[in-house]
């Protein structure tokens, strides 16, 4: 396992396009101190050797989470203050208590739907440090911990608000311990897609809703009132998730027709995984029902079937989706759900 890489849930770009347009002062010199700080991070990871802690086990059970929240008082002293741990009771902070039951339900998630033991499905315990650095525009999991920002108040509110933030970011562990999707140009939009998908089931479980009852949206509630935007990306509509004068236009493509060939963010893997993320939200709506019991139980079993390679493209990733819905469902209506959907983004899949 290669160590893990830097992976915020607010892309570069907007925090670029934040530097160069903001109109308020403020608003710029948050998102230049946030796009320093995700330098200075993804520097950190690509040094990081890959971590061996261990899962649960033992007299504890593995099918109850073991949560930690630090406080880091708008420091960059990580892990920050212990204020509460599993079992505790809510403590004044809303902002602890959002990050606690935003892994509780991360954890839930996995267990209910595929019986995985957290993100290493060992038992991994989970952490979490929040109020981290002053006016911080971004989420991530260091590949240890999630780590929350509380937004700069006036575009993007408090990071722990969204709870699909929170399952995106961790499913970034989930891709670590098992398919570790290389972060570049299509495998790392996979990587990326992987995270928007299983972070949208998690709201959608937490919430009980169908795939036709589902927003779709990731990060709905980030935005501050005011901004002209619903979410940072939607994976019903890719490109329309926000049209702001501040951030600027939603740029993700929906298909291969507006694929972005670019050198920027890793070969563009937060634009690009507009495609399989729409792919999947054509298959689970087509499929019907609640989204995680088939349409992503074939994405789990391909991102964690130890088949998938790590530089897998599109083209690999649909074949293997294909693959995963014909074995596990036969031939059938889930097969032709995947296949069209592919083929509506316009991705072909190969072996």
């Amino acid at each position: 396992m290669t160590a893990p890489v830097f992976c915020g849930i607010v892309p570069p770009h907007i925090l670029e396009h934040l530097v160069a347009h903001a109109e308020d002062d403020d608003v710029r010199q948050a998102a230049e101190r946030s796009l320093a700080l995700d330098a200075l991070n993804r520097a950190h990871r690509a040094e990081a050797a890959p971590p061996e802690r261990e899962g649960v086990v033992g007299q504890r059970a593995v099918d109850t989470a073991d949560r930690t929240i630090s406080d880091d008082h708008h420091t960059q002293r990580l892990p920050g203050r212990v204020v509460r741990t599993e079992g505790g009771a809510p403590v004044p902070d809303q902002t602890v208590d959002r990050a606690y039951d935003g892994l509780g339900a991360t954890f839930d998630f996995y267990l209910a739907a595929y019986s995985r033991h957290s993100i290493d499905g060992q038992g991994l315990p989970l952490d979490a440090t929040v109020h981290y650095g002053q006016q911080y525009d971004n989420a991530f999991w260091n590949g240890e911990r999630m780590i929350f920002g509380d937004g700069d108040g006036k575009l993007f509110n408090d990071f722990t608000v969204s709870v699909d933030v929170i399952g995106h970011e961790l499913t970034h562990g989930v891709t670590q311990y098992s398919a570790n999707l290389d972060y570049q140009d299509q495998s790392g939009a996979l990587n990326e897609s992987v995270s928007d998908v299983f972070g949208s089931l998690v709201k959608q479980y937490a919430l009980k809703q169908t795939a036709d009852q589902a927003d779709w949206l990731i990060g709905a509630g980030l935005l501050a009132p005011g901004v002209h935007g619903v979410a940072l990306r939607s994976m019903k509509a890719p490109g329309t998730a926000y049209d702001d004068p501040n951030l600027g236009k939603d740029p993700q493509p929906a298909t291969m027709a507006g694929y972005v060939a670019t050198s920027d963010d890793n070969g563009g893997v937060h634009l690009n995984s507009g495609i399989p993320n729409h792919a999947f939200y054509l298959a689970a709506t087509a499929i019907g029902g609640f989204a995680w019991e088939k349409a992503g139980q074939i994405w789990y079993d391909v991102l964690t079937g130890g088949t998938l390679s790590a530089s897998a493209d599109f083209a690999a990733f649909a074949a293997a989706t294909v693959a995963a819905a014909y074995a596990r469902y036969g031939e059938g209506a889930e097969v032709s759900a995947v296949q069209e959907a592919w083929v509506q983004v316009g991705v072909t899949a190969h072996s």
